[in-house]
């Protein structure tokens, strides 16, 4: 029910920015050529050309935001933080749709061999009207979704059996979603010590042999059984009960703390499966970080042309030694690569020490490496890692096998942070959590971003790399 409605407000938001958009195509027309809020120069152009844009950017605007997360219910996210992912989409999706431009020459009229070019000024003022309507209907769809649903027209009552943790957590998770107009009216819980107590700021109503008779005083719409395992025989028998009843019926299977990213329901065959470790990096969205990798990665390539022969003359002037330093990280599901880096310690420096944490003031690096650490300069041949695919842009700082092994079994959900490829920077690096600081700290940033992941917080990430983390204190 909730992943429904959810779709259902998806659509609806859907429906609002395909409606803002060609209403700001129409908008930016008349200002453009109806009220010149920039002078004409030339004459005013036929709209027919410009009407046959309509049904590619009706097409283009949708996909730009699906992969900017605009259409995903996302826990806490401020307004201000829609309203910068809407103008990060919009930018994109008008970037494409003028790359689109410089290829769709029509002709100026039937018949003619003159090509017909379209406004640069219109483009622009429909980007900008754009993303002032969206932004207007979105807030307005806001405003007004959850006082529908409020008002008890759209709003389902649900009943929750069991007020152990399993119960309180989906309470929970019901309650923090009270946009959908999901509603918990109370508790059912054989427990004694339970009866006529609040849980959650739900109260326990009875136990389960009164099932019937709350179903029907409390006006029930949906049933949500979250037992433990060992209660199977009772949920079998409660089952049975509501079966008879015109209500829904929803079973909370007890693994609910094995969950470790996000749940997901898969289908063998006709066999429900539930996958516990599901990620958001998955088909299309993988294919669109990739593209955003390589094509970041060729920029700063070509951009560090004349940076990289001077930093490799200073390393080699320093002491004859190696440029390049490569070293075995663990990256994507475990697997080792062969990082890549500017060398900023002495040759053989962990000859006698072994694998250990560089700190702060390391006698073993050498004076460029020093500032190579400092302005993290040393790490930009890793853009080769991320062309050969062993790494990504933005992603969970990689760590090396035997750091790996020991941080396993010491920290939970360690591991997790293979889910996704290694990055260059990261949620935990552009907070502080970087170099010989806590392991636990990191591990919830690089958690909450595979969570949460999403082009714009690729860029976001990008954004507070260059102006934050770059000379970041704990670089070392």
């Amino acid at each position: 029910m909730i992943r429904q409605r959810h779709r259902t407000t998806a659509g609806i938001f859907l429906t609002g920015d395909l409606l803002a958009t060609l209403a700001a195509f129409f908008a930016a027309w008349v200002l453009r050529f109806e009220i010149e809020v920039i002078p004409v120069t030339k004459n005013v152009p036929e709209f027919s050309p410009y009407l046959r844009l309509v049904p590619a950017i009706l097409i283009l605007w949708p996909i730009v935001f699906h992969f900017h997360g605009l259409y995903q219910n996302r826990r806490g996210r401020s307004r201000v933080d829609e309203i910068l992912t809407l103008a990060m989409a919009v930018l994109v999706a008008t970037v494409l749709l003028s790359v689109f431009l410089a290829w769709y020459r029509p002709p100026a009229w039937p018949g003619s061999t003159q090509v017909f070019t379209f406004s640069r000024a219109f483009i622009g003022l429909f980007a900008l009207v754009d993303l002032l309507l969206v932004a207007a209907t979105r807030m307005a769809i806001r405003f007004a979704l959850p006082r529908i649903r409020f008002s008890g027209l759209t709003t389902q009552r649900i009943l929750v059996v069991g007020a152990g943790a399993l119960g309180r957590e989906i309470t929970d998770k019901i309650q923090a979603h009270r946009e959908i107009g999901l509603q918990v009216v109370g508790f059912l819980d054989d427990d004694p010590g339970k009866a006529g107590t609040t849980i959650c700021g739900v109260p326990v109503l009875g136990t389960l042999r009164q099932a019937d008779e709350i179903l029907e005083t409390h006006g029930i719409d949906q049933v949500y059984i979250a037992l433990p395992l060992e209660a199977h025989r009772k949920m079998l028998q409660l089952i049975d009960l509501m079966a008879q009843e015109c209500v829904e019926i929803k079973l909370v299977p007890d693994v609910l703390q094995y969950a470790t990213l996000r749940a997901g329901l898969e289908d063998v065959d006709g066999t429900p499966v539930i996958n516990l470790s599901q990620v958001p990096l998955q088909g299309w969205s993988s294919m669109a970080k990739r593209a955003m990798d390589v094509a970041i990665a060729i920029a700063v390539m070509i951009a560090l042309i004349p940076v990289v022969p001077v930093i490799a003359l200073l390393i080699w002037l320093e002491d004859r030694g190696p440029i390049f330093y490569r070293q075995e990280r663990m990256g994507l599901d475990g697997s080792s690569f062969l990082i890549v880096k500017f060398r900023s310690m002495r040759v053989n420096a962990e000859a006698t020490s072994g694998p250990v944490w560089a700190v702060r003031d390391d006698p073993r690096r050498t004076r460029i490496g020093s500032f190579l650490r400092r302005t993290s300069l040393d790490e930009l041949p890793q853009i080769w890692n991320v062309l050969m695919g062993d790494m990504s842009i933005v992603g969970p700082r990689p760590e090396r096998p035997t750091f790996v092994r020991e941080f396993k079994h010491k920290i939970p959900r360690y591991m997790l942070r293979h889910r996704v490829k290694s990055g260059i920077t990261g949620w935990a690096q552009v907070h502080g959590w970087r170099g010989n600081t806590s392991i636990k700290k990191r591990i919830q940033y690089d958690l909450y971003y595979i969570q949460n992941w999403s082009l714009a917080l690729d860029f976001k990430i990008l954004w507070m790399t260059l102006r934050y983390a770059l000379l970041h204190h704990n670089a070392y």
